[in-house]
């Protein structure tokens, strides 16, 4: 319960749990669990109504895919629940950005990784001063 009144980072609070029920309207949920809502009313300073989404575990603005993102951002009127959009062949599925986080690429002879440095290949020649 205390996770919900202080944890923002972690989902959304109960404070902002209560407004949402208030003042907005859900929409849909995509495939990592991120929740999508609508304003009832025209709030918005251009006569738009507001959108939002309230993320599934930690806050990271790279786990909206690019459809939800689309409609986020009034590039689509219709939220990709009624029109989705067309997936073409050559497309991978939708990831995160990992960096700054466990699951970041390290690449071989990073401090990070295993702390490791592959030994020395005998192909480098030491600069000398003349």
């Amino acid at each position: 319960m205390l996770n919900k009144i202080f944890a923002w980072w972690n989902g959304a609070t109960i404070g902002t749990l209560f407004t949402i029920a208030k003042r907005g309207r859900y929409v849909g949920t995509d495939e990592v669990g991120n929740k999508y809502y609508e304003a009832k009313d025209n709030s918005s300073y251009d006569g738009r109504k507001r959108r939002w989404v309230v993320y599934e575990g930690y806050a990271e603005a790279s786990k909206v895919s690019a459809d939800w993102h689309g409609w986020l951002r009034y590039t689509f009127d219709l939220p990709p629940t009624e029109e989705p959009l067309p997936r073409r062949a050559w497309e991978k599925d939708h990831l995160p950005n990992f960096t700054g986080t466990p699951m970041a690429w390290r690449p071989q002879g990073s401090l990070a990784a295993e702390a490791k440095r592959p030994a020395a290949t005998g192909d480098y020649q030491a600069w000398t001063p003349e």
